[in-house]
């Protein structure tokens, strides 16, 4: 049975790394002693070990012990073996073809489905969906495929930020940006608020936190869902 947490993002504004969803990841994370951390989404700035680390000391705080995934020789085997998976946010682009790359795409989705509990984070969560099209990450690689883990029948995008009143920016919104993919994609897209997240339990797919998410169909007027809305016949 899929388990699964699709979050917006790890940290809200003034808050630790991952401090807001803590609570939920103990239960969540109930019976895991290891977690497997795939760290390749950050494009510099920041190191495997030192974004591990990160990770580390978080989960230390629900008495759970990380590795990273490229401190193993053999990563598809690392996949297969894992008490539980974390992929984290960065670079959407970067991460897909790091995936990719290392062999690591099919081992990851065959493990998800069979039960491996997985958490994603911003770019981590993006790549649960159809595909990647629909991040808010620039290009700066080209990875072999848009397509993704195709862990839910829809695509992602996390940070979803409603245009702002009092702006005077002129650009397009993220709105703007949904609609210009759905010119040419049929899928529907979750605008996943700071803050929210998406929990999966085998077939179930729910809203979780306090606020509202933002789903685009293909052709038809956005809607807004409450909490605890149901998507698992979102298709």
């Amino acid at each position: 049975m899929k388990k699964i947490i699709i979050a917006s993002t790890s940290t809200l504004h003034n808050g630790g790394y991952l401090a807001y969803l803590l609570p939920e990841l103990k239960t969540f994370f109930k019976g895991v002693s290891t977690l497997l951390f795939i760290p390749f989404a950050r494009p510099g700035g920041i190191s495997h070990d030192d974004y591990t680390q990160q990770v580390r000391h978080a989960f230390a705080a629900i008495d759970i012990e990380v590795q990273g995934l490229h401190e193993f020789e053999n990563q598809p085997q690392a996949i297969e073996q894992a008490q539980a998976v974390f992929t984290g946010g960065g670079n959407t682009f970067l991460l897909v073809k790091q995936l990719y790359d290392h062999g690591i795409i099919q081992p990851l989705i065959q493990a998800v489905k069979n039960g491996t509990p997985y958490l994603g984070t911003s770019a981590g969560s993006n790549i649960c969906g159809l595909t990647m099209e629909t991040t808010n990450d620039m290009p700066i690689i080209y990875p072999p495929s848009f397509q993704t883990l195709g862990l839910v029948p829809f695509n992602i995008n996390p940070h979803y930020l409603d245009p702002d009143p009092n702006s005077k920016h002129m650009g397009e919104t993220r709105e703007t940006r949904i609609r210009e993919f759905h010119q040419f994609n049929t899928q529907p897209v979750i605008g996943l608020r700071e803050g929210s997240w998406l929990e999966v339990l085998g077939q179930q797919i729910t809203l979780r936190g306090t606020l509202h998410a933002r789903l685009f169909k293909q052709g038809q007027t956005p809607q807004e869902l409450a909490p605890e809305t149901a998507l698992s016949n979102l298709n």
